[in-house]
């Protein structure tokens, strides 16, 4: 698509020399060039769109890549990609081979450090700026989202930076919303802070007219805020910002381009660490996204004239949360977490149905294990339903909080495997390897949507830490037969078996139906793996693992290392991802790459 002032962009700065009118109709084109990608390529719509005149007025005041600009989580960062030199690749974005739906410095000199996980942005930031500091000179500056504050991670970052010297910068995009809507403390003193407008207004004036002062304005104005600060702190109780030892400034518009741009070069004056607190509206521009931001937070492609399609196919994640509820019907000990993840992880009917046992702790993985931890020490069954990626941050608490003293916590592993067009950052490949190296925990990776409401009613009852993982999307249910146990052996007696579990049982399935004479073994519970199972694998010439996970660590390379040691002599081959991250591409189009597909199949085991 052509466009007036956006084709013209290819670096930050181009657009330091547009005057207002330009401005805004670039704004117009980049909200527009978002949409239209995508509407086509699926992703992070309404975060982006908040953050249009946010990035604009950033780059104008700062200089990058000299001045680093990390966004948190990084799915805000569309407008920045535009403003960065990546127009003509924008049309690839979160696709195989395409430019990503997050910050990557192996992309463009403009993204400072990976970005994916929410919470780190302050922590990374404030390295840099340190780093700058100590060498070629620069600032960083952390955007961070309101949701994103939830994380317990900015707060130590915060709690690091705060009272030092230096030009540290964060910029605090308060959209009132995360993924689902803020809930908590942190939430209502961002509120408060919004409410209190007309003190920061007049701030706002008072200092831009003292640092207009030749010569004398900025010894004046530092000595002006030293009286106000005291004055403050008996008239006023100061925010949590002011207490960590940051300046706060705000909060200010966040799509009056002019306004930040006054704001962010008054903050970068300072030599202290200061926060700028910029107001946006999540999804500005789009009226489906503005009005429901909630479902247009990450969306598959769409119809722009007509919005998102509502569609009422079932995805692994409503199984898992309708189950949830026919629990908590039946058992009043039941009850839900989530970390500002309600909608994704279909909770949101528990959420409603069930509001004193549902609990949504914010973006804090740590948090929410040791919280069902103390649930189910007080005698309730917690349920935390959380992506596999996610659940990473929350490796020390399973292990610590929850293991040693065998607390029978319910983890529900939502995104389990491929994931697709999101990304490293996101694949659910890691799960089974750092959750098997702990004791006294058990995994499930049930494949259809029936096994996994068994799974999890099976697990409610059980004295342990029970894993139940499962995929993203839909089933594929090709099978009728039944599955029940830790195993489930479709047997042709044969000396060559495939060995497999979770989703990509239905792709073995298939091969085995264009194979002569070969086994199928389904884990249906994969850590830890019974004898019997190393026993029956015994008696096989030849086994064929296939493992949507990392090979290191992974179901695969256990059994393996059993059989070894019990003297297996046969041929044992395994497909899996082998020692690296698996960027954005369909599932489909991972798996093949990884050979777990079922023309693969049939080719390695035929052969």
């Amino acid at each position: 698509m052509i466009y007036k002032i956006l084709n013209n962009i290819d670096s930050p700065d181009n657009v330091k020399k547009l005057n207002k009118g330009e401005l805004n109709l670039l704004c117009d084109e980049i909200r527009n060039e978002i949409i239209n990608v995508v509407s086509k390529n699926g992703g992070h719509l309404a975060s982006s769109l908040g953050a249009v005149e946010l990035t604009v007025a950033l780059h104008r005041v700062f200089s990058s890549p000299k001045d680093a600009i990390i966004f948190d989580v990084g799915h805000q960062s569309y407008a920045h990609k535009l403003l960065t030199g990546r127009f003509d690749k924008f049309s690839t974005l979160r696709k195989e081979d395409g430019i990503s739906g997050f910050m990557r410095p192996a992309e463009s000199e403009h993204d400072p450090f990976v970005t994916g996980h929410s919470s780190n942005s302050i922590s990374a930031a404030y390295g840099i700026y340190k780093a700058k500091s100590m060498l070629d000179g620069g600032t960083a500056i952390a955007v961070i989202g309101d949701g994103a504050m939830t994380g317990g991670m900015a707060y130590e970052a915060l709690n690091n930076a705060g009272g030092k010297k230096g030009n540290f910068i964060v910029i605090l995009n308060d959209n009132k919303m995360s993924i689902s809507k803020n809930v908590g403390a942190m939430p209502r003193a961002f509120t408060k802070m919004r409410n209190r407008k007309g003190y920061h207004k007049m701030k706002f004036v008072v200092s831009t007219l003292l640092l207009k002062i030749p010569l004398v304005g900025k010894p004046l104005y530092n000595f002006v805020f030293s009286i106000k600060e005291a004055f403050k702190s008996v008239v006023y109780k100061n925010n949590i910002f002011t207490s960590l030892g940051f300046n706060y400034l705000g909060p200010v518009n966040g799509h009056d381009i002019e306004a930040m741009e006054r704001l962010f070069t008054i903050a970068k004056s300072y030599n202290m660490p200061t926060l700028v607190h910029v107001v946006t509206t999540k999804g500005k521009g789009y009226y489906f996204a503005e009005n429901n931001p909630n479902d247009y937070h990450g969306v598959s492609s769409f119809n722009i004239d007509k919005g998102k399609d509502v569609k009422n196919i079932k995805t692994y994640s409503d199984i898992a949360g309708e189950t949830l509820c026919e629990l908590a019907a039946k058992n009043k000990r039941v009850c839900a977490i989530t970390a500002a993840m309600t909608e994704g992880t279909g909770l949101k009917n528990f959420a409603i149905k069930y509001k004193s046992r549902f609990f949504d702790v914010g973006i804090a993985e740590q948090h929410a294990v040791t919280f069902a931890a103390g649930l189910a020490s007080g005698g309730m069954i917690p349920y935390f339903a959380v992506y596999s990626s996610f659940l990473q941050r929350g490796y020390d608490q399973v292990l610590h909080d929850a293991a040693i003293a065998n607390v029978p916590i319910k983890l529900l592993v939502d995104r389990a495997g491929i994931v697709g067009d999101d990304g490293e950052s996101h694949q659910g490949l890691f799960d089974v390897a750092y959750l098997s190296t702990i004791p006294n925990v058990n995994i499930y990776s049930p494949c259809f949507y029936n096994e996994l409401k068994k799974t999890i009613e099976d697990v409610s009852v059980k004295k342990e830490i029970s894993v139940v993982r499962y995929p993203r999307g839909i089933e594929n249910n090709n099978y009728d037969g039944s599955i029940s146990g830790d195993y489930t052996i479709i047997s042709q007696n044969s000396k060559k078996v495939i060995v497999t579990y979770g989703r990509i049982f239905s792709n073995a399935l298939e091969a085995i139906k264009r194979l002569c004479n070969v086994d199928l073994i389904k884990l249906n519970k994969i850590h830890p793996i019974e004898e019997e199972i190393i026993r029956i694998l015994n008696g096989y010439d030849q086994i064929y693992f296939f493992e949507e996970g990392i090979f290191s660590g992974g179901v695969a390379e256990n059994i393996g290392c059993r059989l070894l040691n019990n003297g297996y002599r046969g041929k044992y081959i395994v497909n899996a991802v082998n020692d690296e991250f698996v960027g954005a591409s369909t599932i489909e189009s991972a798996l093949k790459k990884y050979k777990l597909d079922t023309e693969s199949m049939v080719e390695i085991v035929g052969k």
